[in-house]
């Protein structure tokens, strides 16, 4: 048909309604959502720049989602401003999807819950969401040495070395061998956020080859190495994990999914410890 033809068509054919069709209410069903196998609830810090990044690429599972709110934290790193965490916990995760149910609520700063203790953060979160399971990097990491079967640990940090020590007290206090303790003393977690990947696997080489250490955790939600650890661990020769790696592994378990993620190395092949 000629375009002249078309137009004389369309103009006998009389004025076009300008309504749309109706069709009215249309059925519909429910599934489980995003969600339908495990949903995870996060409190991150403010400032930090890696946390959901690594988990976006660790947790990639069909029917499982994470879902996260910020909470306010100083860019300087001490003990004053990590205890001063503690009360903004439960108001942040009282803002993750209020009234949709979570499987597994984690807080995302390792040397907060060494300042603050474990059972401390867990009380603030159970404030918001009663009942819940709960981890923390340090938690989370506690689980992943035993899972491993690793003895003598080698901990990596950027963080200054009075909270160095304060964590390797607390890792001894749990029964761990801290065999080896290094630090990057970069106590702007702005800063902490841009450490290189390479300077963090020439820092783990380095470690690996210290005297009694079987496994490496690299600490700090602002350290960039989760998707570096499986082939890290194969340069290296021993089991590596890191405050988001052992926490993202965690959440998973405590959510009851078991599947290996197989880019996530030693660890994601593994249960709960």
């Amino acid at each position: 048909m000629s375009v002249s033809a078309a137009a004389a068509r369309l103009q006998s054919s009389g004025p076009v309604d300008p309504k749309p069709v109706d069709l009215g209410i249309l059925p519909s069903e429910l599934d489980g959502g995003l969600a339908a196998r495990a949903a995870i609830g996060l409190a991150i810090l403010a400032t930090d720049q890696t946390l959901e990044h690594e988990f976006r690429a660790l947790i990639r599972i069909p029917g499982v989602a994470f879902y996260e709110a910020r909470l306010f934290n100083d860019n300087d790193i001490t003990p004053d401003t990590l205890r001063a965490i503690g009360p903004r916990i439960a108001p942040t995760v009282d803002l993750i999807l209020p009234s949709i149910p979570l499987d597994v609520v984690g807080f995302g700063c390792t040397s907060a819950t060494m300042t603050l203790g474990e059972e401390a953060v867990f009380a603030e979160i159970r404030k918001a969401r009663p009942g819940v399971a709960c981890t923390t990097p340090v938690t989370a990491a506690l689980a992943a040495f035993r899972a491993l079967g690793a003895k003598g640990i080698g901990l990596l940090t950027p963080y200054a070395p009075e909270i160095n020590r304060g964590l390797v007290a607390y890792f001894t206090g749990r029964g761990l061998d801290i065999a080896a303790v290094a630090t990057f003393d970069r106590r702007d977690d702005r800063e902490a956020a841009r450490i290189s990947l390479a300077s963090i696997e020439a820092a783990a080489e380095r470690m690996a080859a210290a005297p009694g250490v079987d496994a490496i955790f690299v600490s700090c939600t602002s350290l960039r190495v989760a998707e570096a650890v499986a082939g890290l661990e194969r340069r290296i020769g021993i089991a590596v994990t890191s405050s988001n790696h052992a926490m993202a592994w965690h959440c998973l378990r405590l959510a009851g999914i078991d599947d290996v993620v197989p880019a996530g190395g030693r660890l994601f092949a593994l249960p709960a410890g």
